[in-house]
C-alpha cells in the first residue's frame, strides 16, 4: 500500500488543478478562509464529516480525499508543451548531446544498462534486472498508439521539421522516420525496463534524478566512485535511437514524491528549431499535465497516470518494484537493417512469409543480446560470496504477439572462458601458473596512482588483479584482455603485444578499482582516477581533459605503465619455454624446413654467421603462413645484418619467393626494411612474420615452406 501525501500540500495542488482559490472552496463548504488556510499550511486537518464536502467540491470521490495517492480527475488535460523560440533569435538544430552517439542499439544497450547498474538498489543485495522489449506496431494497434500520444497535435510540428529537413541532420532523420511510419504502416517501439533501481526521484524542476534526466543536459548525479557514468551524456542515446525524437517515461520511485511512488509519467520530444503557423519553437517538447504554478499554466510536469493510460502508452510495468521504463518511439538501428537484409533468406526459410519489418526486429534482437553479453558478462557473473549485479533479457513482439520469446542473456554462453576466470577468482580457486586445461592463473599488477593537483610523486600503489585462462571457441576474438572496474562493465578490450605466433589461445581479465575487491588498497582512489580517464563512450582509459585538470598532463602515463605490466604478466603466463623434439615441432617439420648445413657449400674461411635454430608456424585465418623463428648468434663483436627469406618448396625448378605481409622483432634484434639487425652481445634472437596470402600461387594448405636466413639484403 502506498502512503498518502500530507493533506495540506495535496489539497493545495488540487485547488490549482481545478482552478479554485482557497476563498472559493471556503464559500462552497460554508467555512472561513482561515480554516482552509490552516489545512493548506498543515496547521490542522478537516474533520471526517467535512471530507465528503471537500470531495464533492473537487469533483472526486471520498476515497481519493482519504488516501491522497492520486490527483483528482478535475484539472487541465494532458497535452504537449513546446518550448518557445529564443527571444534573441537563436536556433538549435537539435540536441547536441545526441550527436555524441550513433543510432545503434548496441551503443544504446551499453549506455542504458550502465545507467541501470549505477541506479541499482544495493541494500537488498539483489541484482538490477533490465529487460529490452522490441515491439512492432501496425494497423489498428498503430492507430491507437498514435491517438494515445496525441499525434494530431504533433503533426504540424513534424511537418514544419520536414519542410526544412534538407538544412538539418536531425530534420532529415525525423522526416525519414515519419515517412517510414506512414508509407510502410509500421512503427517500432523499444522499451527498456529496469527493476530494483532507484527510479526517477525528486522534484520536476529542482535538483534530483528526475530533473537530471528529463529536464537537463550534461548533468550527472551518479553517486559513488564505482559509478560508470560521469558526463550526463548516456541518456541522450535514448533520443538518438528514436527516428521521431520521442521517448516516453514511466517511473516507479524508491522514495515517495507527493506521497506516491507508482506510474510517474512524462514524455520528452527532441526536435530542431521550427516555426508553426508563424510561431517559433526552440526544439524540445514535453508531454504532461499543465502546471498551474507556471505563467499561463503552459509548462507541463509529470503526472500520476492511471493503469489504463500507461497501458495505452505501452508503458505498463510488471510489478511495483522500483525502477524506470523508457519507451523509444520509432526505434531505428542502421546495423540491424543491414543485418536483416543479409538474413532474409534464412528468416523466410524458418518462418514462411517473413517480411522486411520482422527481419529488422529479429536482427535488432540479436544485436541487443550480443551487446549485452559482450559488455556486461562480468556484471552478470557471480561466485563465492560475490553476487551478480545485473540480469538482462530481450524479447520481441509484433502487435502484442510473441515473435521471439524472452531470451535471458547467460554470460556462460556468451563468454565461457572469462566467466570461468571471474568465478575462479571469486571462489578462490586460481593458480599461479597454467598447467592443466580449465585452470585460471592469477597475477597482481601495480597501478601507481599519482598525486592530484599536478604534484609530483605517487599517492600509493593499487594492486590490480589479472586473470588468464585458456580460450574457448565461443569467446570470440582470442588473446584479448578485458579490463573493468567497480560496476563490472567491460571498459577496455585490447590485444597483447609481443606474443609469439603459435601461442595457445587465451582470454584475460583485468580487475581494477573496486572490481579487484573493496578492501584492496587504494580501490576507491583507483576508481576515481580511472573514471576520470574515460571518454564519454567509456570504452578506454587514456588522456582526458578531466584527468589533466585534476591530476596532470602526464597522469595518463600511469595507465600506460599499467598496460605494460599487464602485457608482461600475460606473456609470462602463456608463452611456454621451447623444448626440443616436442610433438608440435615434429608436426611442423613436415611442412616447414630449414636448409641443412650440408646443403650449402662449406666456407673455407670467413666470419661466423647467425643461424636459424628453431621454427614455429601455423596457417592463419586469412590463409597466410605465420612463422616464429629463433636465431642462434655467434660470439663475435660485430654481427652482420641478415634477411629472412621465405620460399615455397617445389619438386623441380627454382623455389618461388613469397612476400612478407608483416615482419617484426621479438627479442635480440630489430627489423629495418625487412632486414634483421642484431643486438650486440646477444646470444639469441627471435622474430616473427606472416606472409602475404594474396601472393600465394596455390592454396596454402597444399604447400610446404622453406625459410632461409641470407646475409645482407637477401638477394
Amino acid at each position: 500500500m502506498e502512503v498518502g501525501e500530507e493533506f495540506g500540500p495535496w489539497l493545495s495542488r488540487q485547488l490549482k488543478l481545478a482552478g479554485k482559490t482557497q476563498a472559493e472552496l471556503a464559500d462552497e463548504l460554508g467555512l472561513t478562509r482561515a480554516a482552509v488556510s490552516a489545512w493548506i499550511t498543515k496547521r490542522s486537518v478537516p474533520r471526517p464529516t467535512v471530507m465528503g464536502e471537500i470531495a464533492k467540491a473537487l469533483g472526486t470521490d471520498l476515497g481519493t480525499v482519504h488516501t491522497r495517492t492520486t490527483d483528482t480527475q478535475a484539472g487541465l488535460p494532458i497535452t504537449w508543451y513546446h518550448r518557445p523560440g529564443y527571444q534573441d533569435g537563436g536556433r538549435d538544430g537539435g540536441n547536441a548531446a545526441a550527436f555524441a552517439f550513433d543510432a545503434d542499439v548496441q551503443v544504446l544497450a551499453r549506455e542504458t544498462c550502465q545507467n541501470s547498474l549505477d541506479e541499482r538498489l544495493v541494500g537488498n543485495g539483489r541484482p538490477v534486472r533490465v529487460r529490452y522489449t522490441i515491439h512492432e506496431l501496425t494497423g489498428e494497434k498503430l492507430d491507437a498508439f498514435r491517438a494515445a500520444v496525441l499525434w494530431d497535435d504533433l503533426q504540424p510540428h513534424y511537418s514544419a521539421v520536414s519542410e526544412s529537413a534538407a538544412d538539418q541532420k536531425v530534420g532529415r532523420v525525423v522526416d525519414a522516420g515519419v515517412r517510414d511510419m506512414f508509407e510502410k504502416g509500421r512503427l517500432v517501439l523499444l522499451r527498456i525496463d529496469d527493476y530494483n533501481a532507484s527510479g526517477l526521484t525528486g522534484d520536476d524542476y529542482d535538483d534530483g534524478k528526475f530533473a537530471a534526466v528529463v529536464r537537463r543536459q550534461l548533468e550527472s548525479l551518479k553517486s559513488g566512485r564505482g559509478a560508470g557514468g560521469s558526463y550526463g551524456l548516456g541518456k541522450a542515446t535514448l533520443w538518438a535511437t528514436s527516428a521521431l525524437g520521442m521517448v516516453l517515461i514511466n517511473s516507479t520511485l524508491s522514495v515517495p514524491h507527493e506521497g506516491r511512488t507508482e506510474r510517474r509519467v512524462i514524455g520528452r520530444l527532441e526536435l530542431p528549431w521550427r516555426a508553426v503557423d508563424g510561431t517559433p519553437y526552440a526544439g524540445p517538447a514535453w508531454l504532461g499535465r499543465p502546471d498551474p504554478e507556471t505563467p499561463g499554466a503552459e509548462v507541463v510536469r509529470s503526472w500520476w497516470a492511471d493503469e489504463e493510460t500507461v497501458e495505452r502508452l505501452h508503458l505498463t510495468r510488471d510489478s511495483e518494484e522500483p525502477g524506470t521504463s523508457f519507451l523509444i518511439v520509432g526505434a531505428h538501428d542502421v546495423a540491424s537493417l543491414e543485418q536483416g537484409k543479409s538474413d532474409s533468406v534464412d528468416d523466410e526459410d524458418e518462418n514462411g512469409s517473413d517480411d522486411d519489418g520482422t527481419r529488422d526486429i529479429r536482427a535488432m534482437h540479436r544485436r541487443l543480446v550480443e551487446a549485452l553479453g559482450r559488455d556486461f558478462w562480468a556484471a552478470m557473473t557471480g561466485g563465492g560470496s560475490r553476487l551478480p549485479l545485473l540480469e538482462t533479457s530481450v524479447r520481441t513482439l509484433r502487435n502484442g504477439e510473441v515473435v521471439i520469446e524472452e531470451e535471458k542473456v547467460d554470460p556462460t554462453d556468451t563468454q565461457p572462458s572469462r566467466t570461468r576466470a571471474l568465478r575462479a577468482f571469486y571462489e578462490g580457486t586460481t593458480v599461479d601458473r597454467l598447467t592443466e586445461a580449465g585452470q585460471v592463473a592469477l597475477r597482481t599488477v601495480p597501478l601507481r596512482l599519482p598525486l592530484s593537483g599536478g604534484r609530483r610523486g605517487t599517492l600509493g600503489t593499487h594492486p590490480g588483479v589479472l586473470l588468464v585462462t585458456a580460450a574457448e571457441d565461443d569467446d570470440g576474438v582470442p588473446n584479448q584482455v578485458h579490463s573493468l572496474r567497480g560496476n563490472r562493465m567491460t571498459i577496455k578490450k585490447s590485444g597483447v603485444s609481443g606474443l609469439p605466433l603459435g601461442v595457445n589461445p587465451f582470454q584475460a581479465v583485468l580487475l581494477v578499482g573496486q572490481a579487484a575487491g573493496e578492501t584492496v588498497p587504494f580501490a576507491e582512489e583507483a576508481e576515481e582516477f580511472l573514471r576520470a580517464a574515460e571518454p564519454p563512450e567509456h570504452d578506454r582509459w587514456g588522456q582526458t581533459e578531466e584527468l589533466t585538470l585534476r591530476w596532470s598532463h602526464s597522469a595518463h602515463h600511469r595507465i600506460t605503465r599499467l598496460t605494460t605490466e599487464v602485457n608482461t604478466a600475460v606473456r609470462d603466463l602463456v608463452v611456454r619455454p621451447k623444448s626440443a623434439g616436442s610433438q608440435e615441432s615434429a608436426k611442423l617439420r613436415k611442412k616447414l624446413t630449414v636448409p641443412r648445413k650440408s646443403a650449402a657449400p662449406k666456407r673455407v674461411s670467413g666470419p661466423a654467421l647467425p643461424e636459424l635454430d628453431g621454427l614455429d608456424a601455423e596457417i592463419g585465418v586469412g590463409g597466410e603462413w605465420q612463422i616464429t623463428a629463433e636465431v642462434k648468434l655467434p660470439r663475435v663483436d660485430e654481427l652482420p645484418a641478415m634477411t629472412p627469406v621465405v620460399l615455397l618448396d617445389v619438386r623441380s625448378g627454382s623455389r618461388p619467393r613469397l612476400d612478407w605481409a608483416e615482419l617484426v622483432a621479438v627479442e635480440g634484434c630489430e627489423v629495418e626494411d625487412g632486414v634483421l639487425r642484431f643486438t650486440p652481445r646477444a646470444r639469441r634472437a627471435v622474430f616473427r612474420g606472416s606472409t602475404d596470402a594474396s601472393g600465394h600461387p596455390v592454396r596454402t594448405e597444399l604447400t610446404r615452406l622453406v625459410l632461409e636466413l641470407r646475409a645482407g639484403t637477401g638477394e
